[in-house]
């Protein structure tokens, strides 16, 4: 990969990796502290569109870098990295497009997280797709962390 290009492509996966890390590991834990479970959860159910677009986006940019690059296919770190990239963006577009709407659909037929019990279908079905959604974004979070770690290997 040429230099002016692999500084982008790491760019680009620096700030993927570092907008999940802050997402998932500062700015939610500290809505949930500061807020009651329902409005926390409205703060984040605000905020979770921008996120999947900002995934989404990053993803894209990444695998274009990535693909139009005039590098030596012969790396040995060229298919893995095509691979974890095309997995990245299967599954942002997943959660983007099927799990976060599913999730908000279900979200709206619990009339509250604090006052409702756990064992509701409502309940139970959000949790279900809201731990489907966190295990797909930790491994999003593996993914970009993997393909930073091989990128070196590209800039031959």
């Amino acid at each position: 990969m040429k230099a002016p290009l692999f500084s982008v492509y790491s760019l680009v996966l620096a700030l993927w990796v570092g907008g999940i890390s802050v997402f998932t590991f500062i700015i939610t834990p500290a809505i949930f502290r500061s807020y009651g479970r329902d409005q926390a959860g409205e703060i984040v159910g605000k905020l979770l569109p921008g996120y999947f677009l900002y995934t989404l986006v990053l993803t894209v940019l990444a695998l274009a870098l990535f693909s139009f690059s005039a590098m030596d296919r012969t790396l040995p770190a060229y298919r893995p990295s095509l691979a974890l990239l095309v997995i990245a963006l299967a599954i942002t577009l997943f959660v983007a497009f099927w799990v976060h709407p599913a999730t908000v659909k279900v979200k709206k037929t619990v009339t509250s997280f604090e006052r409702e019990s756990p064992d509701t279908p409502a309940r139970k079905r959000f949790g279900q797709l809201h731990t489907l959604s966190m295990s797909l974004n930790l491994l999003l979070l593996v993914d970009g962390v993997v393909l930073l770690v091989i990128s070196p290997m590209l800039n031959k």
